[in-house]
């Protein structure tokens, strides 16, 4: 038996849910398009970790210098953390904890794999996320809304 003010609590929630989704919309983003963006963001970064050295996409051939690698690795966790936040726009805790454990999972296994990454490259990758996150949060707030 639910009482009236866990009724309340759940309309309140359920409204809040639909005005992200209708902001989605009133902002001229369809969220389906967000959803793949990330997806395949997500799949390319996996890819990219868990393949071994040889299979590796690079930039700029196999005799890259290490600072391209950082900032390979810093932008493709930024572009994740911008779209997580987009697709949770006003949640930055939650876009943050998901490219954060995105990393760090990705980071666990990769070290099963006998090329294995280091501390320093998990953090390069968390700060790149949380950058991005913020970054879309920061566009976020000077994008227009619907009259509500």
């Amino acid at each position: 038996m639910t009482t009236q003010t866990e009724f309340r609590l759940n309309d309140a929630l359920s409204f809040t849910a639909l005005q992200q989704i209708n902001g989605l919309i009133c902002w001229g983003m369809n969220p389906n398009r967000l959803i793949a963006a990330m997806g395949i963001c997500l799949a390319l970064i996996v890819y990219a970790t868990l393949a071994r050295l040889a299979g590796r996409p690079a930039l700029f051939g196999h005799a890259e210098t290490y600072w391209i690698v950082a900032i390979e690795r810093f932008s493709a966790y930024g572009l994740l953390g911008f779209l997580l936040s987009f697709l949770l726009p006003g949640r930055f805790t939650l876009s943050c904890f998901l490219a954060i454990s995105v990393s760090v999972v990705l980071g666990i296994l990769q070290s099963l794999i006998p090329d294995h990454e280091t501390i320093f490259e998990v953090c390069q990758k968390v700060v790149g996320g949380i950058i991005g996150a913020a970054l879309a949060q920061a566009v976020l707030i000077f994008l227009p809304r619907s009259p509500s």
